[in-house]
């Protein structure tokens, strides 16, 4: 009988007024103990309240129902089907819509509905690949910065290869920690492209001087994302730079100079065939005569071999506590054997390219030296 009224109050009754009585009753039908009957006539009043012109009404509905797991599966679903403002807090919070609606809901939504999806409380493995392949840039990062989110690396190559252009989506892949150094490292050559092709920079230099600098910048990132690897994403990165074609004698010689010896390793067993526990033990230990046959299986010159067994002396010397150096003196040390050991004729750099690197290597030392100086005397 009450329900009777309500009905027929709702038809002459002012907006404010239908809102209020449907978040009240929405409430009771939550809280409240009713009998079998009472709770179909409050379901079947409730469901009249989705034809309701005004979403106001309907938004009072769909904030408590958003919350509760006793809420009528068909008024949620059809809440969550509704306008943006009025499905906001059902996709967001509620827990009766299953990994296939959400997906659904998203599949067909606009950006605000994949993005109030991607920041639910916890986003399923299965749910979050749905959001890699499909969802907007909005949502992709939104996901990202998602605690709850459980995400395999495969969506995280997913996001990656398809908004990776996106400079908000590919800020948060490479702040996630979870992402595989491989796709990092991908990451950072397009920030290094998306800094060529703007406006700025290409009103300021030739494309040529464009094309050095990202090349010289994408080393250092290289490099210093090497330098924030762990040992057991090493062979996968060597893998990833193998294939890019980017796994260079230049390369390896810069790397072993700024004594990233434990990348220098796994690259050593990727291009000799050797087991890592050989490699590793040659590195820190092994022969002068060893080392020179490992490099040679591995495929480098005779001239970079040499510079680079005159680098892991000094740095076993590092390693042992036996003398202090750096980059700058390492790079300075692998510079004067290599003209030495030209002038002897013991070895042939062609065109003096292989001292050409080292010597940039050593400038670029210096000059980051030099600065890091100034900074600590400014800061002092």
């Amino acid at each position: 009988m009450i329900v009777e009224h309500f009905i027929r109050w709702v038809a002459t009754a002012k907006v404010a007024e239908r809102a209020a009585a449907a978040n009240a009753l929405a409430r009771a039908y939550i809280l409240s103990p009713m009998d079998f009957e009472d709770r179909c006539a409050a379901e079947a009043a409730l469901t009249m309240l989705l034809d309701d012109p005004s979403p106001k009404v309907r938004l009072a509905m769909a904030e408590p129902f958003s919350l509760s797991a006793r809420a009528p599966q068909q008024i949620v679903a059809a809440l969550a089907a509704d306008q943006p403002e009025v499905a906001a807090p059902v996709l967001a919070l509620s827990p009766l819509l299953t990994d296939h609606d959400l997906i659904g809901h998203m599949a067909a939504g606009e950006t605000d509905a994949q993005v109030l999806i991607a920041t639910r409380t916890t986003v399923s493995m299965a749910l979050a690949a749905a959001i890699a392949e499909v969802a907007s840039p909005a949502a992709c990062a939104a996901l990202l910065g998602n605690a709850g989110a459980e995400i395999a690396s495969i969506s995280l190559r997913r996001m990656a290869e398809r908004l990776g252009h996106d400079a908000d989506v590919r800020e948060a892949l490479i702040a996630d920690r979870r992402l595989p150094c491989d796709i990092r490292h991908t990451l950072l050559l397009k920030v290094g492209e998306a800094l060529r092709e703007s406006p700025l920079v290409r009103a300021l230099m030739s494309r040529a001087r464009a094309d050095r600098m990202l090349r010289e910048a994408c080393l250092k990132a290289s490099l210093t994302l090497i330098e924030h690897t762990g040992a057991d994403e090493h062979a996968a990165l060597v893998e990833h730079l193998r294939l890019r074609g980017e796994l260079t004698t230049g390369f390896l010689v810069r790397v072993v100079a700024h004594g990233r010896i434990d990348f220098f390793g796994a690259a050593l067993v990727a291009l000799s065939g050797l087991d890592r526990t050989r490699v590793r033990s040659l590195l820190s230990s092994g022969r002068d005569v060893a080392l020179a046959a490992l490099f040679r299986q591995a495929g480098l010159p005779q001239a970079a071999g040499r510079v680079i067994l005159r680098a892991l002396t000094v740095w076993r010397d590092v390693a042992n506590g036996r003398r202090v150096a750096g980059t700058q003196e390492v790079s300075y040390l692998m510079l004067r054997d290599l003209e030495a050991a030209v002038r002897a004729g013991e070895v042939a750099d062609e065109e003096g390219a292989l001292a050409a690197l080292i010597k940039s290597i050593h400038l670029e030392a210096l000059r980051e030296n030099a600065r890091g100086h100034a900074l600590a005397i400014a800061a002092a």
